[in-house]
């Protein structure tokens, strides 16, 4: 999240996050993983190596998603949200929500990150028939390193909420890398 830096470049082991990064796109780059959209489903499938390792869902897409497993959002909270990503890791039966906070000035941002508590209690009411663990994450940029973020970095710990700095390692996530697959 350098300015001036490659956008949405990757490792092989981790997402690397940019202003605008495509999660699905920076996937897709990395040896071995594949997406594939089906017709009349909702989000995209990620395959590493023929193996379908996680579904990914954007904004609107996760509640087709919830439809499809016949969960009625409307019965469940009064408002949806809308993720900038949601990925549901299969072999962890973990649905993670990524929200990715760019700052290069003061904002609004400042308080969105207080509210990742609510929110990943509401995402729980809505799967909660379906056996899934929830992890809300951020993946914030260097800004947020600054001292003043420190006691709201310290309030996302407290709630069991996440936050990493410019980089979304698979192996944190559940899934497969390169190096992993070569050493198995």
């Amino acid at each position: 999240m350098k300015e001036g830096g490659e956008g949405g470049a990757n490792t092989g082991t981790g997402l690397v996050f940019e202003r605008e990064t495509d999660l699905l796109e920076s996937l897709s780059g990395i040896a071995g993983y594949r997406i594939e959209k089906k017709t009349k489903q909702a989000g995209a499938y990620i395959f590493f190596k023929d193996r379908l390792v996680a579904r990914c869902f954007k904004k609107h897409e996760f509640y087709k998603y919830l439809k499809e497993e016949g969960i009625n959002w409307k019965e469940r909270i009064s408002a949806q949200l809308l993720p900038d990503d949601a990925i549901l890791v299969i072999c962890r039966d973990t649905l993670f929500i990524i929200e990715v906070k760019y700052q290069q000035v003061a904002g609004s941002v400042d308080e969105k990150l207080q509210t990742c508590d609510f929110k990943r209690k509401q995402y729980l009411k809505l799967v909660r028939d379906l056996g899934l663990r929830v992890e809300y994450v951020y993946v914030l940029n260097d800004w947020f390193k600054q001292p003043k973020y420190k006691d709201v970095l310290e309030y996302i710990h407290s709630v069991n909420c996440h936050y990493l700095f410019n980089e979304l390692p698979l192996k944190w996530l559940g899934l497969p890398t390169c190096e992993l697959s070569q050493s198995s």
